[in-house]
């Protein structure tokens, strides 16, 4: 039930539907989400399916919180 509410969320903010996250999610699965270059891919695939700019600062910034592991222990508090 939590992952439903999950998906309707942030299905209703972005736009996504949930089999292009799920299919996002293998991708990163199956790579090294500590790789800097698949990190950059998945935020610029991101960009591209919700039709938001991300500038250069906060792809850094991104990037950077992820590899250093900052990343909130509650994601649903981001949508």
């Amino acid at each position: 039930m939590f992952k439903d509410n999950l998906f309707n969320k942030i299905e209703n903010k972005t736009n996504i539907k949930k089999s292009t996250i799920l299919s996002l999610a293998e991708k990163i699965k199956k790579n090294n989400f500590k790789d800097e270059n698949t990190i950059r891919e998945v935020i610029q695939e991101l960009s591209k399916l919700t039709g938001k700019t991300v500038s250069k600062e906060k792809e850094d910034k991104i990037v950077n919180a992820i590899i250093n592991d900052k990343i909130p222990n509650n994601i649903d508090k981001m949508f």
